[in-house]
């Protein structure tokens, strides 16, 4: 970074004069294209004319006045007041000599019509622990020891590597006091009991639900505050950064739940930041969030564009993030979303498409793909707009991947019937494949489906205890096999019996029983399966990697489909009632022998184990000259062959 020289008018002032803008970077700003923001704005500590302080800068183009208060003044205004700048930029900024790290500050803030206002710094890198609410002055001290992941991670995050996220709460993952909402681990102690818990899964991922400050524990993270700061709840920056490396080092990529789409309305935020709508849009109509009374960012001033695309950046440079998984998309792209008719006005070509945020969307994924190797961006997108995974020159949005909403609803809403009317519902499975590769896809199953009523995983499932888990087991059996990535909630994986809560824990208690871990085993075969098998992820984004192989028994409820990768085929067979089929044909192609390698039917998953398929199979034929291998089918279940000669 390029300082300019140092400006002050009086050396024994509290405040200095003093820049690290120039006219570029200004430009850059007010354009939208200054991607490096957190470089010159919040606070900054070094040492100006022999003395160490603080620097401070903020963007408020309706203040009049503009002070820095905190501990060090008794937060009285006035005694530290910034400069603004002459190139009516809005952004005002001076040096505090003696001001150290770690100091508690505001901005108090006079704004449009003389209202006064305290706010926080919209890019502090660390924040009081709730239910305070002001900004610290932080520089980082960290040592990164994962260059060895940094160097090689486009081999673990590239679009035909393995890819399986389990999605995480560090709130609510595992608590102290497992039923005291106010209870948590610090970011180390929960690495160290999370990192080794996800490498024994074999999951590939792990994503967090959003760690940016955030003032309401009940909002989840998705009504932030701090977007360049990690909570404070867990502890101090550093240790969020011990975390991530943590993973790296265990060979686990790291994905953040990010939110560009609103933010809330507390009264230290980014809401009516100097008395006037200076991040949202002034009319409603486009900056109000009626689904969560909530604030949309005006994607149409560059100065906000700058903000958040430099906070996307800040993630993956500062913290070594290998992905993004963006918020509420949908909500974004569309004027009309949530809204009925007058509550909202076409653009100006007359369409419901918000032209300002699509461009933020194509921008902000083109630096993104640009500046970081090997790293992804997820779209949570609930509708059919067009090429949200393709890139920006083929008129795309950009993203690495999309959510795979369609399919989690159909699975969902075919796992729950009774397995009796599965027979006539087997295109509620089929139909995805219809529009698969239209998106690079990820298969989802989040924390949106057990809260709010939904029930747990569990609890979905039809029939007797044994049959719930024998449909949970064969249900992630076909996730896993089905062609492109996966995510996994936290505690779906053994079987949580409660909704999701944000102020207990998950019931670990449950794996005192055999039911829950033996469906733990099962997913965590699955997650090892999908890395140990090049056909499972190799080509999963292209017709080259998928085959339907049998959609002729309706009746039973038996399909099977192939996947295909650069070394050996796989078959996949899926009986989808309770009922035993022994010696069930499967057609082939050609003679082959195959080998079983999964059957989530076995005793240490809590199956019946009374039928697998342990030798290995010859292809036979038939009297019509016709190929087939003899398997037997347990009830509930799914299994998977390998071709091995």
């Amino acid at each position: 970074m390029a300082y300019e020289d140092v400006h002050f008018i009086d050396a024994n002032k509290p405040v200095w004069n003093y820049s690290l803008f120039n006219e570029e970077i200004i430009s850059n700003f007010q354009n939208g294209t200054l991607y490096n923001a957190y470089e010159y704005f919040g606070n900054k500590q070094f040492t100006v004319l022999g003395k160490q302080g603080t620097y401070f800068a903020v963007w408020a183009p309706n203040a009049t006045e503009v002070s820095v208060v905190g501990n060090f003044n008794d937060w009285k205004e006035g005694i530290h007041q910034l400069y603004v700048r002459l190139d009516q930029s809005g952004i005002w900024e001076g040096f505090i000599p003696g001001c150290a790290k770690g100091e508690v500050y505001k901005y108090t803030i006079q704004g449009f019509q003389g209202k006064l206002i305290q706010k926080g710094d919209p890019y502090a890198h660390f924040w009081e622990k709730k239910p305070l609410t002001a900004s610290i002055t932080w520089n980082f001290d960290f040592e990164w020891k994962d260059s060895e992941w940094m160097l090689t991670r486009d081999s673990h995050n590239n679009l035909d590597a393995p890819y399986s996220v389990y999605e995480v709460h560090l709130g609510s993952w595992m608590k102290p006091d497992p039923f005291n909402e106010e209870s948590f681990f610090s970011y180390w102690e929960i690495a160290e009991r999370l990192v080794p818990y996800v490498k024994e899964m074999g999951f590939t991922h792990v994503e967090l639900m959003p760690v940016m400050e955030f003032p309401f524990d009940g909002s989840w993270g998705y009504q932030g505050t701090g977007y360049f700061a990690p909570t404070s709840r867990f502890g101090h920056p550093e240790e969020f950064m011990a975390m991530i490396n943590y993973f790296h080092q265990e060979g686990i990529g790291v994905i953040l739940d990010w939110v560009p789409s609103h933010f809330p309305y507390d009264s230290h935020g980014l809401f009516m930041f100097d008395g006037t709508h200076t991040y949202e849009y002034a009319d409603m109509r486009k900056g109000y969030h009626p689904d969560w009374n909530s604030y949309i960012f005006n994607y149409k001033r560059g100065e906000v564009r700058s903000f958040l695309i430099s906070n996307a950046r800040f993630w993956l440079d500062r913290f070594h993030v290998d992905g993004l998984r963006v918020d509420a998309v949908s909500s974004m792209l569309k004027l009309d979303y949530s809204r009925n008719e007058g509550e909202w006005e076409p653009n100006e070509f007359g369409g419901n498409g918000n032209i300002e945020a699509i461009e933020f969307l194509k921008n902000m994924n083109e630096m993104v793909y640009r500046d970081f190797k090997g790293v992804q961006t997820i779209a949570e997108e609930a509708t059919n707009w067009p090429g949200v995974s393709r890139p920006t020159y083929t008129d795309g949005l950009g993203f690495g991947m999309k959510w795979m909403m369609g399919w989690m609803h159909d699975t969902l809403r075919y796992f729950k019937q009774d397995p009796f009317y599965r027979q006539f519902q087997q295109n509620q499975l089929t139909f995805s494949m219809m529009y698969y590769y239209d998106e690079n896809f990820m298969l989802p199953l989040s924390h949106d489906e057990v809260v709010h009523g939904k029930s747990p995983m569990i609890y979905k499932m039809p029939g007797d205890e044994w049959q719930k888990f024998a449909n949970l087991r064969l249900l992630y059996t076909y996730m896993f096999m089905h062609p492109g990535a996966k995510l996994l909630f936290m505690g779906n994986e053994f079987g949580q019996t409660d909704e999701w809560n944000y102020k207990t824990a998950l019931r670990w208690d449950l794996l005192q029983y055999d039911c829950h871990i033996g469906l733990k085993k099962c997913v965590s075969a699955l997650a090892h399966l999908i890395k140990q098998e090049p056909s499972l992820h190799t080509n999963q984004f292209t017709p080259d990697g998928f085959e339907w192989h049998d959609l002729d028994h309706r009746n039973e409820s038996v399909i099977s489909f192939c996947r295909k990768g650069n070394s050996a085929e796989l078959l996949v067979v899926l009986n989808m009632t309770p009922v035993e089929r022994l010696d069930w044909h499967v057609k082939m192609k050609a003679k082959g022998r195959w080998k079983e390698i999964f059957n989530s039917d076995l005793k240490e998953y809590w199956g019946t184990n009374h039928f697998s398929n342990e030798e290995e199979i010859s292809t036979e034929i038939d009297t019509n000259k016709q190929f087939y291998i003899n398997i037997h089918l347990p009830p509930l279940a799914g299994i998977v062959l390998k071709k091995i000669e």
